[in-house]
C-alpha cells in the first residue's frame, strides 16, 4: 500500500479496503501493473478500464481514470461519452468499448459477431485476452469501491 501511496500521492479508498485480503490486494496491484504493460495502447486500456467504472457505477474510479484518460490526450468528447455510456466517434477505441461491454454481459462467453467486430478493427486474439484481464482486474477494484461504502463487518 505504500508503493501505491507513493506512486499516486494518496491511497485509494478500494486499495485500502482491499487490503482486509492481502492476497486480492496482491493479485490486483499485480495485474494492474501487468495490465498497463499489454500490448493495447494506454488509452485503449483506459476505454476498458472507465467502460468497466462506468457501467459499474464506481464514481472514485471514473475520476480517477478521466484524469488519466486527460493526461493522455483523449478529447473531452471521447470522455464525456465514456462517462454517460455513449458510443465513441473513433471506431477503433468504439470497438474496444463495445467488446469490453459483451464481454461483460455475455460473462467471456461472447458471439463470433462479436470477435470478428474487433478484430475488424485491427485487434488480435492477444489484444482481446488483455480487453478480458482489464475487465476482470478494474472489476474487483469497482467491487472494492463499493465496499467502501459497506461496513466494515457484517451485521446480525
Amino acid at each position: 500500500m505504500e508503493a501505491v501511496r507513493r506512486n499516486l500521492g494518496h491511497l485509494p479508498p478500494a486499495v485500502a479496503r482491499l487490503a482486509v485480503s492481502p492476497h486480492t490486494l496482491d493479485g490486483f496491484l499485480q495485474l494492474s501493473a501487468l495490465f498497463e504493460r499489454t500490448t493495447l495502447d494506454p488509452v485503449a486500456r483506459e476505454v476498458v478500464i472507465m467502460t468497466v467504472a462506468a457501467r459499474n457505477e464506481c464514481h472514485v474510479c471514473v475520476v480517477m481514470h478521466t484524469g488519466k484518460l486527460r493526461a493522455l490526450g483523449a478529447g473531452e468528447t471521447a470522455v464525456a461519452a465514456l462517462v454517460a455510456q455513449r458510443p465513441l466517434d473513433d471506431e477503433r477505441l468504439e470497438a474496444v468499448r463495445r467488446f469490453t461491454l459483451d464481454v461483460i454481459a455475455a460473462s467471456g462467453a461472447v458471439g463470433d459477431e462479436s470477435l470478428a467486430a474487433f478484430f475488424g478493427q485491427g485487434f488480435t486474439p492477444q489484444n482481446a485476452l488483455e480487453v478480458v484481464m482489464g475487465i476482470g482486474t478494474y472489476t474487483l477494484s469497482t467491487f472494492a469501491n463499493r465496499l467502501t461504502r459497506a461496513p466494515l463487518e457484517p451485521t446480525a
